[in-house]
């Protein structure tokens, strides 16, 4: 952009504070947390403002050349979001429809976190935490409520255990009245599920929907490649036999691939 656009819409005392003698100090500016926002181009186009980093700004000729990088951790922040608080950061809705760099005394973190959180969407059927709180070392077996799968879930834990984590099945807890709940609310928690779709149990392919919904990382294992649902046949899955030896390849797969993900 040209220099003419550096700290337009910017406070006079702000501006004698970042430039000296007309030189602008592009080194003190790098060290401020920056929003970038795409400018609005008219209807039918959401652009999005980003957090991110000033990696380096100099000027050429009497253009200023930025190299900078978004934070990815932060989700991008659509502009008619941003312009709904945009007046806590010192910003008029004209500044959304022009290039310019300018520098505000506000607080940008704290803006964001009031204003720009995500909400969670509210299901009817049972209960999200308002702010997903994962549990890192959590992992959370999905399988049929019989005895024929004890041994199944023991494996499970075993090889949990082997990657510094532990594994919890929703008839371990009691904290709701209501099963589903239970076992949503150690879904929500979970780093990993693992999902057992031997015998095609219907609660199963539920709860596999709802890891699957809530971006858990989810590994299904099954005693029959048929048991896994046509839909969900391109995703990767771990065939296990149930016997004494073939419990033990299923801890060392699970190993395996709980070390990969934690890693």
């Amino acid at each position: 952009m040209g220099i003419t656009r550096v700290f337009e819409y910017t406070e006079s005392s702000i501006v004698e504070r970042f430039q000296k003698a007309g030189v602008v100090d592009f080194d003190e500016l790098k060290s401020l947390p920056t929003l970038f926002v795409q400018e609005n181009q008219g209807p039918g186009i959401e652009p999005v403002a980003r957090v991110g980093t000033l990696l380096e700004a100099k000027l050429v000729g009497r253009d200023v050349v930025l190299e900078y990088a978004f934070d990815d951790s932060i989700a991008g922040i659509p502009n008619s979001v941003a312009q709904r608080f945009a007046a806590e950061l010192g910003i008029s809705n004209t500044q959304f429809a022009r290039t310019h760099w300018a520098v505000k005394n506000a607080d940008l973190f704290r803006t964001l976190l009031r204003n720009a959180q995500p909400r969670r969407h509210k299901p009817k059927v049972f209960r999200l935490a308002d702010i997903e709180n994962i549990e890192p070392l959590l992992v959370s077996a999905m399988m049929p409520f019989q005895s024929s799968f004890d041994a199944v879930y023991v494996a499970i834990q075993d090889a949990a255990k082997g990657a510094g984590l532990r594994c919890r099945r929703a008839d371990d807890i009691w904290e709701d009245p209501l099963v589903i709940q239970d076992v949503v609310s150690l879904i929500d928690r979970s780093k990993i599920v693992v999902c057992d779709c031997t015998g095609r149990n219907p609660n199963v392919f539920y709860e596999i929907g709802i890891a699957h919904t809530l971006g858990r990382e989810v590994i299904l294992i099954t005693q029959s490649e048929q048991d896994i649902p046509f839909d969900l046949r391109h995703l990767r899955f771990v065939s296990y036999l149930n016997n004494a030896e073939g419990r033990r390849d299923l801890t060392n797969r699970l190993l395996a691939r709980a070390l990969d993900i934690a890693n």
